[in-house]
């Protein structure tokens, strides 16, 4: 059943698609309070700490890559059942990782697992929507999706401070469990036998190449991850940054990661309230300059000091509202542009976000973690995008049509 853009969709189902969107930001955020103290549990550095975040944004590229094509053939229920399934078994792991070492390699195999959550939720929107009205779903799960920010690093500093940090992989493992199980019973099969695709290898390289090939489509799928970099190099960094940095609690840092994941959900929501009135391209080719504009500001706050905790906290709770515009609007215009192939797209776009964040996000420990190196790696996020969108979109164009279906 495909719902028009116009019919609002039943509640549990953006619920259960936002919970299986939600699985990689949870399993990101539940411990970033204790990340200090995983570098002191494990003797290691800050820097490689870190990196357990960018694991699991690797682990989701490469399992994205391998899991769209297979949602294109076998359906979407497999995929994530049995990824899901995956998820649990390396959260039990991580939760008694003797060393640094082998938790990263037991983070990039959650992603893997998370992966098929990601794909299986962005294809069955596109099963079901598409342009406008894609866009809108993808909005409403970013209030589902933002629920994690604001939430797990207050319930994970509670659950180190009872048990230590490695309860927080159990939980993972728990919530994981309950995830399967309501997809077990709930999550519709929206892509029946009668339109699936039964790719080999050849089949699905030479999908990869069609998406590849389609310059605007690349673009519009690199955007998303630019701006999850912007959002991810605020995640690795603001432990560092607030807690060693500036000194807040653990419990304080989980009450200023709340409020500024307030702000990521309500620009999603007015995101949501907009594509209404205005065409996606039209929102993003004003939110990006907007972000950057901001970004300078963050930058210029950052090297002078100037107001503090409260100057760096606002010009960075602005660019992260104003971030999230970009994420639901580029992706749904770039799946709008291969509906027939919307497991492999969906799988390239979410490989991308998670590939480029990935790649951006270490780079705030590698330029000194402090507020300085944060705020600059936003910066370059967001810039970059700018370019992309100017040199390789029609969004300053007259006349462009970036969702219009290729050649």
């Amino acid at each position: 059943m495909t719902f028009p853009a116009a019919v609002r969709p039943p509640a549990s189902f953006v619920l259960l698609l936002g919970a299986m969107a939600a699985l990689p930001a949870v399993t990101t955020d539940l411990y970033l309070p204790s990340l200090p103290d995983v570098a002191r549990d494990l003797e290691t550095s800050a820097a490689l700490v870190q990196a357990t975040i960018t694991g699991v944004l690797i682990g989701g590229a490469v399992g994205q890559i391998l899991i769209g094509p297979l949602s294109d053939r076998y359906g979407r229920r497999a995929p994530v059942l049995i990824g899901i399934s995956v998820h649990i078994v390396a959260s039990l792991l991580a939760a008694i990782a003797p060393s640094i070492i082998p938790l990263l390699a037991l983070r990039v195999i959650q992603g893997v697992g998370n992966s098929a959550a990601m794909v299986s939720a962005m294809a069955v929107i596109r099963d079901r929507y598409r342009g406008a009205g894609a866009s809108v779903i993808l909005s409403r799960l970013m209030l589902v999706v933002g629920v994690a920010p604001l939430f797990a690093p207050t319930v994970g500093g509670l659950i180190a401070h009872l048990w230590g940090w490695r309860a927080n992989f159990t939980v993972l493992a728990i919530l994981g469990l309950v995830l399967l199980v309501v997809v077990a019973r709930a999550l519709p099969e929206t892509h029946p036998p009668e339109r699936r695709v039964a790719r080999g290898i050849g089949g699905t390289a030479r999908s990869y190449g069609v998406l590849l090939a389609d310059r605007q489509f690349m673009a519009l799928a690199l955007l998303p991850g630019l701006g999850l970099g912007a959002l991810i190099s605020y995640v690795a960094g603001s432990p560092f940054v607030l807690r060693e940095g500036y000194g807040l609690s653990e419990n304080a840092f989980a009450l200023l990661f709340a409020l500024n994941g307030a702000g990521l959900v309500l620009g999603s929501q007015v995101n949501a309230s907009l594509v209404r009135r205005f065409e996606p391209l039209r929102i993003i080719r004003v939110a990006i300059p907007l972000a950057m504009l901001l970004a300078v500001v963050l930058v210029a706050v950052a090297a002078t000091g100037a107001g503090g905790l409260v100057g760096l906290m606002t010009p960075l709770w602005f660019m992260l509202a104003v971030n999230a515009f970009v994420p639901p609007n580029a992706s749904a215009l770039a799946l709008t542009r291969h509906g027939e192939r919307a497991g492999t797209a969906a799988a390239l776009i979410g490989a991308m976000q998670a590939g480029v964040a990935g790649t951006v996000s270490p780079l705030v420990g590698v330029l000194g973690g402090d507020a300085i190196a944060m705020a600059t790696v936003i910066l370059g996020a967001v810039a970059a995008a700018f370019v992309v969108l100017v040199v390789a979109t029609p969004a300053y164009r007259r006349g462009g049509d970036p969702a219009g279906e290729p050649a």
